[in-house]
């Protein structure tokens, strides 16, 4: 063989190498996995008569069709949230909590551990939701309580929906405490009144956070109960700021004004939800936004 023909067939091997090189490494790049697709939670923080500023928050996120995956609640947020995951909209929820009497979930009794039983709240819920279990909500939904006898933070998921809301409101000295099974519990704002981190155990990959506690009411409190929530309100605050520094969005509603149990500001509470919602709806559609570049979001 002549040293062109060589070359010639040096050549030619060389280009076809390149080729056979392009087509497997193109054919790499097909096989790549698809993304794991995101679960977006919204986590209900604890705060007596100011969560009604939820309903607001969730008008404005279903009005901006943001989708929700995971619903976490504590204490008041625990109410509004098993509404909200058990199917209702939160036009439905808003009707509902604008009608509402205290007399339909205050049920209050001579002081035994509490100036309220609790079954009326109890009743409610499994009334509204039809007695539908948790695990029968159409979305996942966890109601954070505290065990009082280990201290430990509990998370019903699954049972009696009125039961685990129960729990999960039951504010000590005010509610009386509830049992189940062997255990009792208390209000889940004793430990974890913003529950991030039940959202993340629970499979959530984006939490959007509604913090009611940090804005401080300056009034004085008329009474015990309302000098009993208000300070739970501060522990609420002081409680929330570990796990709220690891929220991706946080909404933080203007609802100092209103009392713990004032239910005659429902309505500006919900307003108030609806501002603060409509105020960080630009950083929640910037993350929804990269999660449908990189294929997490339909």
């Amino acid at each position: 063989m002549t040293p062109a023909r060589t070359i010639k067939y040096a050549w030619i091997s060389s280009v076809l190498l390149i080729i056979l090189l392009l087509v497997f490494v193109s054919s790499c790049t097909l096989v790549r996995p698809p993304a794991k697709p995101a679960n977006i939670a919204v986590v209900l923080g604890a705060g007596a008569s100011r969560g009604f500023a939820h309903i607001g928050v969730l008008k404005v996120l279903e009005a901006n069709r943001v989708p929700v995956h995971i619903i976490v609640g504590t204490s008041a947020g625990s109410f509004v949230g098993s509404l909200y995951a058990y199917g209702l909209s939160a036009f439905e929820i808003q009707k509902l909590a604008l009608t509402l009497e205290k007399g339909d979930i205050v049920d209050l009794m001579f002081p035994d551990n509490g100036f309220i039983g609790g079954e009326k709240l109890e009743e409610f819920i499994n009334k509204t939701v039809n007695n539908t279990p948790i695990e029968q909500f159409r979305t996942p939904f966890y109601a954070v309580a505290t065990n009082i006898q280990t201290g430990q933070e509990a998370v019903f998921l699954k049972g009696n929906a009125g039961n685990a809301v129960r729990a999960s409101c039951s504010i000590p000295g005010v509610f009386r405490p509830v049992k189940i099974a062997d255990s009792m519990y208390v209000d889940g704002g004793t430990v974890s009144p913003v529950a991030v981190d039940t959202a993340k155990r629970y499979g959530a990959d984006i939490v959007i956070a509604v913090d009611i506690s940090a804005d401080r009411n300056t009034k004085q409190p008329e009474g015990t109960i309302d000098t009993i929530l208000q300070a739970v309100n501060i522990m609420h605050a002081e409680l929330s700021i570990k796990q709220l520094s690891r929220a991706d969005v946080i909404i933080r509603p203007k609802v100092g004004y209103v009392g713990a149990s004032d239910f005659d500001k429902r309505h500006e509470a919900i307003l108030e939800g609806e501002k603060a919602a409509t105020e960080a709806m630009p950083e929640i559609q910037k993350i929804i936004e990269n999660l449908r570049l990189e294929g997490r979001l339909n």
